[in-house]
């Protein structure tokens, strides 16, 4: 299981590192391309609503493909956007490359979910995917900090070029480790898109767009926060961004093994605490020590929801669980939309950036909500059947 997982995550890596780069480099991409920051900031939201969008069409596209194959098409695709974002020549072509690069992704999760699951021991389900998934927390350790001292020191171009050389790595690491799976079935289309109309499947991927959106209505505008809120210097950001990575990976492990235990419970008890954090972090991101705290705690406390999320949606998706998996990773992206969007519209308005942390706080607030429905909903459903299994 090593193998594949390990091919899967450093895939991820590579994924995790041009999603998030673009916040380390935000007032160097601004200034380049003549925009402002807010606008430079709707490059994450644009990114994300390419998932959003691809990862379904991809998913229903490559349906019949064996999943190995799958992979090493969507990070073609990937490759290729990468390709056009370091040769954009202005901020609008630099917006249709992102969304490019950000077709393969949610198909890439979705399916690399799906691989992850069916080639983990029983029980260890929730766990395998938190494996793939590191790849993604690693990138905000070691792939968003190197990319943003590169895009300082040569430009934010020489990023994405770097950004290419991982991407082709992958493919080759894919072809070499992953397996065929010849006993994996192939999706039935039908059924897919049938196990949408469940309640559900349709609350989990309500519970992900509100549970991780609020992440990114402060992290998508965390440099200029560390700058201009608590004054720290631009040659600190980057170890600063390493706390964000170790947080979020420490945070996606501790999720996995909590999400095996008690998925439901730990859910609820990651949001409330997250609810807790952003509220705190609008008084505190002036503080210097508490604002670096505080990058590192919410990827702790952010990323612990991660693999329970992505659990939820295959669990309550049950035997068609790859395009339920696939729009999943569309919900985590709608949300890191959604919290840039909201983010870049208040600082428009004039807000200040303590604002966009008490913003977060209400967004997680209705991810909780529709958690501890989905929660009711099934407790519900489980009396119901024990009432009426008695009785026939």
């Amino acid at each position: 299981m090593r193998l594949p997982l390990l091919a899967l995550a450093v895939s991820a890596f590579a994924i995790g590192t041009t999603e998030f780069v673009v916040m380390g480099l935000l007032p160097q991409m601004a200034d380049d391309l003549g925009v402002s920051i807010p606008s430079a900031g709707l490059l994450v939201s644009g990114y994300a609503l390419g998932v959003v969008i691809g990862g379904p069409l991809l998913a229903m596209a490559t349906a019949k493909l064996p999943r190995k194959a799958v992979l090493l098409v969507l990070m073609g695709i990937f490759v290729l956007g990468n390709v056009l974002c370091a040769l954009a020549p202005n901020y609008e072509t630099l917006m249709v490359a992102r969304v490019i690069a950000s077709l393969a992704h949610g198909s890439f999760f979705g399916a690399g979910a799906v691989v992850a699951r069916h080639i983990a021991p029983p029980g260890k389900g929730a766990q395998a995917i938190a494996l793939m998934f590191t790849g993604l927390t690693v990138a905000n350790i070691l792939g968003v900090p190197l990319g943003t001292l590169l895009g300082q020191a040569l430009g934010w171009r020489a990023t994405f070029w770097a950004v290419v050389v991982l991407g082709v790595a992958s493919l080759a690491i894919i072809a070499r480790n992953v397996p065929n799976l010849h006993d994996l079935t192939a999706p039935q289309l039908r059924r897919e898109l049938r196990v949408l109309r469940e309640p559900q499947v349709l609350l989990a991927l309500g519970m992900t767009v509100f549970g991780f959106g609020g992440i990114f209505a402060v992290f998508t505008y965390i440099v200029p926060i560390l700058t201009s809120e608590a004054g720290l210097g631009e040659d600190a950001i980057s170890l600063v961004l390493v706390l964000f990575g170790l947080g979020a990976t420490a945070g996606t492990l501790l999720g996995g093994r909590l999400a095996d235990w008690k998925l439901m419970p730990a859910l609820i008890i990651a949001l409330l605490v997250l609810c807790a954090f952003f509220v705190a972090f609008a008084g505190a991101m002036y503080v210097p020590a508490l604002a670096v705290t505080g990058v590192f705690l919410i990827g702790l406390i952010g990323f612990v929801a991660g693999p329970g999320l992505q659990a939820r949606s295959v669990q309550q998706a049950k035997d068609a669980p790859l395009l339920v998996s696939t729009l999943n990773q569309s919900a985590f992206n709608l949300g890191n939309a959604g919290g840039a969007w909201i983010g870049a519209t208040l600082l428009t308005h004039g807000a200040g950036y303590p604002v966009l942390s008490l913003a977060a706080a209400g967004v997680t607030v209705v991810g909780l909500g529709l958690t501890l429905l989905s929660l009711r909903m099934e407790r519900r459903a489980a009396v119901n059947d024990v009432v009426y299994g008695a009785s026939a």
